[in-house]
């Protein structure tokens, strides 16, 4: 299963590692440690280098490919997850049968915490979007952490927080306002996010299909399809291959508005 703990990988020294047809680059790469990872990983820099320390020693790091699955929907919540790279979609089956994306997170973001503490099922789906890597911290010991260090409860909540107020607003958009005015809020969120000036205008560097798209916004593909191409034709958004590039925010902010 995809939730499964895993320890962190380790490679031989290159002296005593067998040929295995990968490049020196790729066997010579090796996996950083779960107290480096948290040293870096902002919703744990603010701990201090003790709770730090006390939460390394219970973690474990694990990666995962793009398209894998971390937890799924009504799984048990058998460990906390923070995202020390990449990049991973929480989306929700829906009764009709039809996912629908909550959000995207990033580097430092949680995943999994409420239900983990409450010891209650994931509420949702966690699927890697691009190739990345987390910290793992086991239920029980989660738990065991935040009754006896108040501090880390201390630094671990503004993070918290923070999410769940996103993901409160991320529900009222998929269920208010037009169709296009969702698609235009979704990137104007993801280029503040992650956006970076390149290719012309904001190149958001997150390969999205329509469908997953669709998903984020409460739409059809079909729907998704003709907004995407008319803003390509309008040039307000082009999708590339890599991503997407934000060609006319002044657009987008005005479509959003309405």
């Amino acid at each position: 299963m995809g939730s499964a703990i895993a320890p962190s990988r380790t490679v031989p020294p290159p002296a005593l590692a067998a040929y295995d047809g990968r490049r020196p680059s790729d066997r010579l790469r090796r996996m950083p440690s779960a107290e480096d990872l948290l040293r870096t990983t902002p919703i744990f820099s603010r701990l201090s280098p003790q709770d730090r320390q006390h939460v390394a020693a219970v973690s474990a790091v694990r990666e995962y490919a793009r398209g894998e699955t971390i937890f799924a929907q009504e799984s048990p919540s058998d460990a906390f997850y923070a995202i020390a790279s990449g990049r991973v979609k929480i989306f929700k089956m829906m009764p009709s049968g039809k996912d629908v994306i909550l959000e995207v997170f990033g580097p430092g973001d949680p995943l999994g915490a409420v239900a983990a503490y409450m010891d209650r099922p994931f509420p949702a789906s966690a699927m890697a979007l691009e190739d990345t890597t987390c910290v793992i911290i086991p239920r029980p010991a989660f738990y065991g952490l935040l009754e006896s260090h108040p501090s880390l409860v201390r630094g671990l909540l503004l993070g918290l927080t923070t999410r769940l107020v996103e993901l409160t607003n991320r529900l009222a958009e998929l269920t208010g306002g037009r169709i296009e005015s969702r698609f235009a809020r979704l990137f104007l969120k993801l280029g503040s996010e992650m956006g970076r000036a390149d290719r012309g205008g904001t190149f958001i560097p997150l390969a999205l299909s329509r469908q997953e798209l669709a998903d984020m916004t409460g739409t059809t593909v079909e729907t998704c399809i003709r907004i995407m191409s008319r803003w390509n034709k309008d040039e307000i958004v082009r999708t590339e291959k890599d991503g997407f590039v934000v060609l006319n925010r002044p657009e987008l902010e005005r479509i959003a508005a309405e």
